[in-house]
């Protein structure tokens, strides 16, 4: 049998790799278009931070150790052009050679590029992308050679904040411009307020709902007239996939561009599989296809085909899209579907948010994460989470992926016995606590109402802050009257106990112990999920987005 694998990157090693595994008397040859193969994508950025210092490092193999181990023909250098189905050859070009190379399989992994949308003075300007490794010593260089003292970085999602954070603590004044209005297209907007507090923090400035749409040497102009100073300009607007070679070959496309595959990664021509970040998969909640460009799926991917190379009929099961960043101490995850999506999808969906510490509370070091986690309303299943804290956060999304993965309930989550010392986490973890409040939501004893509802809320009703003293004085809610926790059994003559009643306290916990009390009591009662803590991160956010027109230029910002 007689195997070509397009691409070298992990989909294409990986098979190229569970193939030998399973075949030793199979012809693999393996076509790379750039000079690298098995290369680490995820750790570039932290080459240009300095963070990994040495370049073979981002090498997890060369075509050379690739061989000896595996005996696979390395080619690097070699483009495929064309695919030809009906005579099961493709065109490869390598220097100013072109031949053709006949296959009994075919393999298709040849990933996304960037996109390079053509902007207007772009070449004045010194513009970056970043994925594969010269794009990465390309990057480093400059930032070696010319010393940049601003960069702007088009796109926030997790390459650019990445970036934005390396290039930051090369003590590079950074910029960051996204077109949507909030960061990181995983996330919704509420949990990403916390985010855009974190990243002004640190001295990066923030410009959401904003595209560029110039640029010339002194930097990048955008869509409302802001001109954002930058020596150098990072694009990370996403990726597409890197199929136009296909173009003719009878191969099965969507929309954009995407390989169609089904669930053994086949294609609609016989004997031609796909995987990686050029097809589309299944996403396990909603069940569409959809494209996710990540490392985890495409190493899976390469061991199902190496499998069905070999007449196993192993599926994919699909995607979920579970993923993680580190913005200095922050850590942001996600997995599964955002409520975005289920709204957009109309698809019914509880959500809670809480707050918990990733270690108990008496043992120091810890550090608080919020989570939310979204269910359905009826079976209380975990249709997605997603957790912006500190420390543990990789630790929980993981118990919240295999929930979405193996279709968990909130009781499920209740029941997770999870390691549990001082150090690393409390006798309820964060997950647990997750559980249990969805299932009070499922049983009614806790009404939530959100950051967004505030606006909502009848003028007839009671809004109640329950914090303690020390607490309102640091802000409240507007409209809110202050009854402390403590003190509302005996204060309960105070409220008219016929009307509607909207409690708030800090983080959400306090605010159901009140609303059990008034409940008991006769009462009609919602509680804020996620707390004034929630809130504050939102108005602080608000507000400093609105200051951002009113910066001069010391600051690396004009208006024109």
């Amino acid at each position: 049998m007689k195997v070509i694998i397009v691409g070298g990157v992990a989909g294409g090693a990986g098979t190229a790799a569970r193939l030998r595994r399973n075949d030793e008397s199979a012809e693999i040859i393996m076509l790379e278009r750039g000079d690298y193969i098995s290369y680490a994508n995820c750790g570039l950025p932290y080459y240009v931070g300095g963070v990994i210092t040495d370049k073979g490092a981002l090498q997890v193999q060369t075509p050379e150790r690739f061989h000896d181990r595996f005996r696979v023909d390395v080619r690097v250098g070699s483009e495929v052009t064309f695919v030809d189905t009906k005579e099961k050859s493709v065109t490869v070009r390598h220097g100013e050679e072109t031949y053709q190379e006949s296959y009994d399989k075919l393999v298709l992994s040849p990933g996304a590029g960037p996109v390079r949308p053509p902007i207007l003075g772009m070449e004045e300007n010194h513009v970056f992308t970043l994925r594969n490794i010269p794009d990465t010593y390309a990057v480093h260089d400059y930032v070696e050679k010319e010393k940049p003292a601003t960069c702007a970085v088009i796109g926030a999602g997790f390459i650019g904040l990445e970036m934005a954070e390396n290039l930051a603590k090369r003590g590079i004044r950074v910029s960051v411009v996204e077109g949507a209005a909030h960061v990181m297209p995983p996330i919704d907007m509420d949990m990403a307020h916390g985010v855009h507090n974190y990243i002004r923090a640190q001295g990066i400035r923030l410009y959401l709902g904003q595209t560029c749409t110039a640029m010339d040497r002194e930097g990048v102009v955008l869509s409302d007239g802001t001109k954002v100073l930058a020596d150098m300009v990072i694009l990370s607007i996403g990726v597409r996939p890197d199929t136009g070679f296909l173009k003719g070959s009878g191969i099965s496309l969507g929309q954009r561009g995407e390989i169609l595959v089904n669930e053994f990664m086949e294609t609609s021509e016989a004997d031609v599989y796909a995987l990686g970040d050029a097809v589309a998969v299944n996403h396990v909640v909603s069940g569409r296809q959809v494209l996710i460009p990540l490392a985890s799926p495409a190493n899976k991917q390469g061991r199902i085909v190496g499998d069905n190379l070999c007449g196993k009929r192993v599926a994919y099961k699909g995607s979920q899209g579970t993923s993680i960043m580190k913005f200095f101490g922050m850590t942001v995850a996600v997995t599964g579907e955002k409520e975005e999506s289920l709204a957009a999808q109309g698809r019914p969906y509880g959500k809670v948010v809480t707050t918990s510490a990733s270690q108990a509370g008496y043992y120091p070091g810890g550090e608080m994460m919020t989570v939310k986690t979204l269910f359905d309303p009826k079976t209380g299943v975990i249709l997605g989470a997603q957790i912006v804290g500190g420390k543990g956060v990789d630790k929980r999304i993981d118990d919240l992926a295999n929930a979405v993965r193996f279709c968990l309930t909130g009781y499920d989550l209740q029941e997770m016995e999870l390691a549990y010392a001082p150090p690393f986490s409390s006798a309820k973890d964060p997950v647990n606590m997750a559980g249990y409040v969805i299932g009070n939501v499922l049983e009614g004893v806790m009404r939530p109402f959100y950051i967004e509802d505030l606006d909502k809320i009848p003028e007839d009703a009671i809004r109640l802050d329950v914090r303690t003293d020390e607490e309102v004085a640091g802000g409240m809610i507007p409209g809110f009257i202050h009854i402390p926790l403590d003190s509302l059994r005996e204060r309960m003559g105070e409220l008219d106990l016929a009307k509607d009643i909207y409690i708030t306290c800090q983080i959400g916990l306090r605010g159901y112990l009140a609303q059990r009390i008034l409940d008991q009591a006769g009462a009609r009662t919602w509680n804020l999920s996620g707390g004034y803590r929630f809130y504050d991160m939102m108005v602080k956010d608000q507000a400093d987005a609105a200051a951002v027109a009113g910066m001069c230029t010391e600051c690396g910002m004009e208006k024109k």
